[in-house]
């Protein structure tokens, strides 16, 4: 690593001009990622308790010899038979791409993807909304033998009921008022490839049993057609909803629910898996630098203790949004806590609340949304993107909380 001109080389706890303590401090507000080890001939408990306050990895007193020196290095350095963290990559815009994760369950995750990836059976993707679960599926379909063929989503929140189902089969020439021509519906135009169902829960009763029929039997009606077409589709599902429940009240279809999750795979909140943000938002930095062209170098300490603390309720994609808004707006060398959001800057000057006090994580979303509408001045579609989640998400989650202006 470069450092300015202005460091002196081997800089010493005691140096007159520049002492180790201030180097420290200048690496790690300019290379937070940076593992600094502090040797000095001048040890005391003080001095090394100082050091590991202010972010030296380890200390080391003068004299030392060549064997204390590797066994400090040694528990920094990568090691050879380590075995390194699995990645799924996927396919989007035609280009290819890698899933971020290195906690266990992702890991896990990764490991059953590529187990039904080759399989035609029906895959159930669950999780909060954020998680990346259109990102599975498309790793599912890049995995598989039907890569080469088309990966067609569909929104099932963006579709208005009484045009669902021609989206989804198509309609023949003057079926309906305004079928002008014959036209080919999504699932046909994904045969040979992966239909990929994006938050499923929100689709009527009706069109559940049409779907059904077409994952058994392999074969779709168009809209005002007495023929049937035969179609080759995998499917995959997602749905941000607990569809057990959805069943249990009424609101979907038990038999399409079993069909649909041949396969589960839930993903879970990035709270859930904190070692995966800071990853997740280097390789957000990464990109947004790129995008912006910008060259942060990384996150200070105290941005990265936010982000580790924050609970993330629109998960990876608010994390992806507070990323590229500090990219755009931090004039440092570093990503600091001025560029973050207040919602989670103001984390910082809270106090630690004792055990018994501590609230929900449904507490904590019902303040974090609230927050949020009264820093937009209750624009409830920006206050959307902020959050990471979808309009429909937002009002929902308004209905649930009973929050209004």
């Amino acid at each position: 690593m470069i450092f300015s001109k202005s460091i002196p080389p081997n800089s010493g706890i005691m140096m007159p001009e520049l002492g180790g303590m201030d180097l420290l401090k200048i690496i790690r507000d300019n290379y937070p990622r940076t593992r600094v080890i502090i040797i000095t001939g001048f040890g005391t408990v003080n001095s090394a308790v100082e050091s590991m306050k202010r972010g030296a990895a380890d200390f080391i007193q003068k004299p030392f010899t060549p064997a204390e020196i590797r066994n400090v290095l040694n528990k920094y350095l990568p090691k050879k038979d380590t075995a390194t963290s699995k990645t799924l990559q996927f396919n989007r815009d035609g280009q290819v791409a890698t899933i971020i994760g290195v906690s266990p369950v992702m890991q896990d995750i990764y490991d059953l993807v590529l187990k039904v990836a080759p399989t035609d059976s029906t895959v159930l993707i669950t999780g909060e909304t954020g998680v990346g679960k259109e990102l599975i599926a498309r790793a599912i379909h890049f995995h598989s033998q039907r890569k080469e063929q088309a990966f067609l989503t569909v929104d099932c929140c963006s579709l208005v009921e009484s045009l669902f189902e021609s989206e989804l089969f198509g309609h023949v020439k003057g079926s309906f008022t305004g079928a002008i021509a014959t036209k080919h519906g999504s699932f046909e135009l994904a045969n040979g490839g992966t239909f990929f169902f994006d938050e499923i829960g929100n689709i009527s009763l009706n069109i559940q049993a049409k779907i059904l029929r077409a994952i058994q039997e392999r074969e779709i009606k168009r809209v005002g057609d007495t023929a049937t077409i035969k179609v080759d589709v995998r499917v995959i599902a997602a749905t941000n909803r607990d569809l057990s429940q959805a069943v249990a009240e009424g609101g979907f279809r038990e038999d399409l629910f079993y069909r649909l999750s041949v396969i589960p795979i839930h993903v879970p909140g990035l709270r859930q898996r904190r070692e995966d943000i800071i990853p997740l938002a280097e390789h957000f930095l990464e990109k947004y630098n790129q995008k912006r062209k910008k060259s942060l170098s990384g996150f200070n300490r105290d941005v990265e203790q936010l982000f580790i603390e924050y609970y993330w309720p629109g998960n990876v994609r608010e994390l992806e949004n507070v990323v590229e808004r500090a990219v755009v707006i931090e004039d440092k060398q570093t990503v600091t806590v001025p560029s973050l959001p207040s919602n989670i800057r103001n984390l910082k000057s809270k106090p630690m609340e004792k055990e018994d006090s501590v609230k929900s994580l449904e507490q904590l979303e019902r303040e974090h949304i609230l927050s949020t509408l009264e820093q937009t001045n209750w624009n409830r579609s920006k206050s959307a993107r902020l959050l990471g989640i979808d309009r429909k998400t937002l009002y929902d989650k308004l209905k649930r909380y009973r929050i209004e202006k």
